[in-house]
């Protein structure tokens, strides 16, 4: 196989020092796709500058393909934006919120607000967070207990749905890759049959009703919430709440009706499978010109009900919405900008054989089955030092894909892989922008959360990292199962731990005293 050599493995591994050292992913993705073109250029900045231009984003700007999924972002930002704007989440939670009178109930109900909210990672915090702190309080369930519970519907919700911004730009970086390797696969084909191996969200998603129902708790948790129920201190003596932004504020003020929520997701839905299913959807592989057309035109149509539903509601003047629609759209010029340096990392990690440089390494020497634990350890520590889910996926897919496909690793486990590796960084790092958001959100100290959500996650990472064991040597989506049986085990067994020690501790103070 051709490569360059360990020269080739300097562009992902820039990308990756730089963004840990700036947390910028953009600027970490265009040095080391700069620095890699440098060295194919022999030094020459200036030929280095035109060619990552003119070769590469360009040609990314110009591909058919491409210009589908960055036009299908932007009509997904526009309908956030809306959606963030209309209350109609903040509605729908405050008609849930007066059916709720114990501390289950409490807990059940932001965990279905966080997931209800799932088009927007970021907005979950600030819509779920508010609407839920007075009832948590009421109910002497921990502030911290509802940064882990909108955190734990935020991204991990996000990331399992295809049709939304997380989606599309996985499966944009997927494709490219299937493209380089002649695999002849739609990008939604191999995100759909990924979602079982994404072990981390599923089980992090799933942990929250156990712990509802079960009153399972341990670690820093379990003693934020005896300090609500028993001592009625909503913080620790030396906790600094995060306070509220202008934008949560304009949030809570906003008068709405919750059907400004379900009925634009509802048309969105209808519009989608209406256009999808004369192609054969969902028994015949559609191209993904198709789905990119038939989801932005959903994506259209939900908008501008959405728009018309705000005049109506007298939520938005009829300009105002329009604005707020703009907006939403200027805002995923970032997306788009991450999306071509991603592509452009690819192309360059593709060129200067980075891939072919770590199967020819990893040959005879690694197994298989050991491909997917590598590639969530790896992901998991690139994110948790970046605060970057996003960038995570933009290094680790060209990657990851070209060594399933050449090492014979299960292709679904290791997208999958590169996924809960993203998350789970993610949902650990204290510099991550939804840790931030959800501290936020919830009106709780950010270290404290940070705190009482670690035990957790890693108990989560743990279960995952087993089922990839057997996924790896399986292939099979049925060790989801395994993943949530081992969640289950221990939650149980460390609970119960925690409790006996505590037991063990006062009895032997009872006794010296």
């Amino acid at each position: 196989m051709e490569h360059m050599g360990f020269l080739s493995l300097i562009p992902p591994l820039l990308a990756i020092i730089v963004s840990i050292l700036t947390k910028n992913v953009i600027v970490s993705l265009f040095l080391g796709s700069f620095v890699g073109i440098l060295i194919m250029s022999n030094g020459m900045v200036i030929t280095a500058t035109q060619t990552i231009i003119g070769d590469y984003f360009f040609k990314q700007l110009t591909d058919s393909y491409n210009a589908g999924v960055l036009v299908l972002l932007v009509f997904i930002g526009g309908f956030v934006a809306l959606m963030e704007k209309s209350g109609g989440s903040a509605a729908f939670a405050e008609k849930a919120a007066k059916f709720i009178n114990t501390r289950v109930k409490t807990q059940l109900a932001a965990w279905i607000g966080g997931i209800i909210v799932f088009f927007s990672d970021l907005g979950t915090p600030l819509i779920v967070g508010p609407i839920f702190e007075p009832i948590f309080d009421k109910g002497k369930v921990s502030r911290e207990k509802l940064a882990w519970i909108i955190d734990s519907t935020a991204s991990p919700v996000a990331v399992l749905v295809p049709f939304i911004g997380w989606g599309v730009y996985v499966m944009g970086l997927i494709q490219k890759e299937f493209e380089s390797l002649n695999i002849m696969e739609s990008d939604w084909s191999a995100f759909v049959h990924a979602i079982p191996f994404q072990f981390y969200p599923i089980l992090t998603i799933l942990m929250v009703p156990l712990v509802a129902f079960t009153g399972l708790e341990f670690g820093a948790m379990a003693k934020a919430e005896k300090r609500v129920r028993e001592i009625g201190e909503l913080f620790w003596y030396n906790s600094k709440p995060m306070r509220k932004s202008e934008n949560m504020k304009e949030i809570q003020n906003i008068k709405s009706s919750a059907m400004l929520v379900w009925l634009p997701i509802l048309v969105l839905l209808v519009t989608l499978f209406g256009l999808l299913i004369p192609h054969g959807f969902p028994f015949k592989k559609v191209s993904g010109s198709v789905f990119r057309v038939a989801l932005s035109t959903g994506y259209l149509f939900a908008g501008i009900l959405l728009i018309i539903m705000m005049k109506y509601y007298k939520v938005k003047k009829l300009q105002e919405a329009f604005e707020v629609y703009i907006y939403g759209m200027q805002k995923m010029m970032y997306v788009a900008i991450t999306l071509v340096l991603a592509w452009s990392l690819g192309n360059v990690i593709k060129n200067m054989g980075t891939a072919n440089y770590i199967i020819e390494i990893m040959d005879g020497t690694v197994p298989s089955y050991f491909v997917p634990i590598l590639i969530f350890i790896v992901g998991g520590c690139m994110s948790f030092a970046t605060g970057s889910s996003w960038g995570t996926f933009a290094v680790m897919i060209p990657l990851a894909i070209p060594m399933s496909h050449h090492l014979g690793a299960p292709l679904y486990a290791c997208i999958g892989a590169v996924l809960s590796g993203g998350l789970f960084g993610d949902h650990c790092s204290p510099i991550s922008d939804t840790t931030i958001l959800a501290s936020t959100g919830a009106g709780c100290d950010h270290i404290d959360h940070v705190k009482t959500q670690l035990p957790y996650a890693i108990v989560n990472a743990v279960a995952a990292l087993i089922a990839y064991i057997m996924a790896g040597i399986t292939g099979s989506a049925s060790t989801l199962m395994i993943a949530i049986v081992i969640m289950i085990i221990s939650v149980v067994v460390i609970s119960k731990l925690q409790r006996k020690n505590k037991a063990n501790r006062k009895s032997d103070k009872d006794q010296m005293a």
